[in-house]
C-alpha cells in the first residue's frame, strides 16, 4: 500500500488508541476539594465525564453544522430515545473504524467508501424506522378515533380521552398521546400539540382530528358523533389505500426481480468466471460502462416507484 494509505490507517489507528486508553485504563483515583461544598454539583469520574465531554463535543460540533434541529426532528420521527450528540459520535466513530477497517483490507479507496457508508446507513436507518413508525400509526389510527369516541361517551373530557389512548393504545400511537398529555401538563395547547403529532407523523388523516377537536372547543357539540364520521372516512381511505397496494404489488415485485437481476447475473458469473467479469474492470471503457449502467439502474428504479405508487 501506498505511504498515505498508512498515514491514514496510522490516524485511525491511534485515534481509537487514544478512545480506549481513556475509556479503559484506570487511573488512580482522587478527590476534589469541591466535594467539600454541599452545593456544588459532583464531578463526574471515568467513563461518565468521558461520555458527558463527548456528548458536549457532539452537540457544540451540530450546532456550528447547523444540523442538530433536523437530526432532533429525525430522531423523533423514527422513535429513537437517543441524544443527537450520542447518534453523531456514534457515526463518527463508526466511520473512523469503517476507515481504518478498509483502508487495512482494501487500500485508501475501500477506507473512503466505508466510512462514507456508515453515515448513509444511519440515515437510511432513520428514514426506514420513521415509514415503519408512520405506517403503524395510520393503522392504529381507527382503534383510536373508536377508544377516544367510547371515551367521550362515557362522559369524560378530551384530555381524559387521551389519556385513555395514551395507557390502553398500542406504539406508536400511546407513545405520542403520552407526549401530547406532557406538553398540555406543562402548558401547551393540546389542538397544537395534536397538530404537531400530525406533522410529525405525516397523517393528514390525524389533521382531521385536531382540526375537529379545535372546532368542538370553539362552538361545542358532539364530539365522539365527528370522531365515528371521521373514523368511517379514514376507513374507506385505508380500504382503498390496501386494494390500489394489492393491484400494484405485482408491479412492485417485477421493479425489485427487474433490479436484483444484473446484480445477481453479475455476482454469479465473477464467482464462476472471474475471468470475464475481470475486464469490465481492467479498463476505462469497462468502468465507464459500469456507471452507465448504476445511474439507468437508479433512473429506472425511480420511475418504476413513482409509476407503482398511488398518491390519496
Amino acid at each position: 500500500m501506498s505511504p498515505l494509505v498508512w498515514a491514514g490507517v496510522a490516524a485511525c489507528a491511534l485515534a481509537l488508541a487514544l478512545l480506549v486508553g481513556l475509556v479503559v485504563v484506570p487511573r488512580r483515583p482522587r478527590v476534589e476539594i469541591t466535594r467539600l461544598d454541599p452545593t456544588a454539583a459532583p464531578a463526574l469520574r471515568g467513563r461518565s465525564a468521558l461520555t458527558a465531554a463527548a456528548n458536549r463535543l457532539g452537540d457544540q460540533s451540530l450546532r456550528r453544522l447547523g444540523r442538530r434541529d433536523a437530526l432532533v426532528a429525525s430522531l423523533e420521527r423514527a422513535g429513537v430515545h437517543r441524544s443527537p450528540a450520542q447518534v453523531f459520535g456514534g457515526t463518527v466513530a463508526g466511520a473512523l473504524l469503517g476507515d481504518l477497517v478498509g483502508g487495512l483490507l482494501w487500500g485508501l479507496l475501500g477506507g473512503l467508501v466505508l466510512a462514507l457508508a456508515v453515515p448513509l446507513a444511519v440515515l437510511v436507518t432513520l428514514e426506514v424506522r420513521s415509514r415503519r413508525r408512520r405506517s403503524a400509526f395510520a393503522e392504529q389510527l381507527d382503534d383510536t378515533l373508536r377508544l377516544m369516541a367510547s371515551s367521550l361517551r362515557a362522559g369524560h373530557s378530551v384530555l381524559r380521552a387521551l389519556e385513555a389512548v395514551s395507557h390502553d393504545g398500542a406504539a406508536p400511537t400511546a407513545e405520542e398521546f403520552s407526549r401530547v398529555l406532557n406538553e398540555v401538563r406543562v402548558g401547551r395547547d393540546v389542538v397544537l400539540a395534536l397538530e404537531e403529532v400530525a406533522e410529525r407523523m405525516r397523517s393528514d388523516d390525524f389533521g382531521w382530528i385536531a382540526q375537529a377537536v379545535a372546532i368542538h372547543r370553539e362552538v361545542g357539540g358532539n364530539l365522539a358523533e365527528v370522531l365515528d364520521r371521521v373514523g368511517a372516512t379514514i376507513r374507506d381511505r385505508g380500504q382503498l389505500r390496501r386494494q390500489a397496494q394489492a393491484l400494484s404489488a405485482e408491479g412492485r415485485a417485477s421493479a425489485a426481480v427487474l433490479l436484483a437481476l444484473p446484480v445477481v447475473v453479475g455476482g454469479a458469473m465473477h464467482l464462476v468466471s472471474p475471468t470475464y467479469i475481470g475486464r469490465l474492470l481492467d479498463g476505462a471503457t469497462g468502468l465507464v460502462m459500469l456507471a452507465t449502467a448504476g445511474v439507468l439502474m437508479v433512473v429506472g428504479a425511480v420511475w418504476v416507484r413513482r409509476v407503482v405508487t398511488v398518491t390519496f
